[in-house]
């Protein structure tokens, strides 16, 4: 997900409604022998790339809107609505955890690249955010 803080004080943040979900190229399973099969670990475009089962026209990736339709369709109204704001409030208590040190210049703006997993029972875990996040793209749906 991107996000856009234009200021940390007052605390002003954008989130980009046109991100993405990357998904792992086979299906995750937790049995032993499969401990080091990456393909089904890691969404990383350049590992994704050497699986036989690549797809080179989508990446391995929805659109967040089609993610959203998805939830709501297999899941519910109610879970998809929970679910989007559990993520609007990770966003929001890591931006003001670090509030107090980040230097506020109102002149700058900082984007960045919120990295979340969402588990079987639909509750996301931030994994990591990365500050100036990449925008390079690998299929023709993100350009």
């Amino acid at each position: 997900m991107y996000v856009l803080v234009t200021n940390y004080r007052p605390l002003r943040v954008y989130m980009y409604e046109l991100g993405f979900c990357r998904f792992c190229v086979e299906k995750y399973n937790n049995d032993f022998e499969n401990k080091d099969n990456m393909f089904i670990h890691l969404t990383n475009v350049a590992i994704a790339k050497q699986s036989a089962n690549y797809n080179d026209r989508h990446g391995g990736k929805w659109t967040l809107k089609n993610f959203s339709f998805y939830i709501e369709q297999t899941w519910g109204k109610a879970a998809n609505e929970r679910l989007w704001d559990d993520i609007n409030n990770i966003v929001y208590v890591s931006l003001k955890a670090t509030q107090a040190v980040v230097i506020n210049d109102k002149h700058c703006f900082e984007m960045y690249g919120f990295d979340i997993l969402i588990d079987d029972t639909l509750k996301p875990w931030l994994i990591e955010v990365n500050a100036s996040a990449s925008l390079t793209t690998t299929t023709e749906i993100d350009r």
